[in-house]
């Protein structure tokens, strides 16, 4: 599996279409809780694990 690795979170949103649409449906607080951890999000495959986990917390 090639995974793409970006220079954070803004990097991947800017340059991976699928990422930012993901993002951008994602609720507000959960783009907030993951734009504090922006640094540590490299791959889009990331960025839906760390989603995941945050939405299932609420459950």
């Amino acid at each position: 599996m090639n995974i793409e690795h970006y220079n954070g979170l803004d990097d991947l949103l800017a340059r991976s279409t699928s990422a930012g649409q993901f993002f951008n449906k994602l609720p507000s607080y959960v783009q907030e809780m993951i734009r504090e951890r922006g640094n540590n999000i490299l791959t889009e495959h990331r960025l839906r694990q760390y989603a995941e986990n945050l939405v299932q917390g609420d459950k």
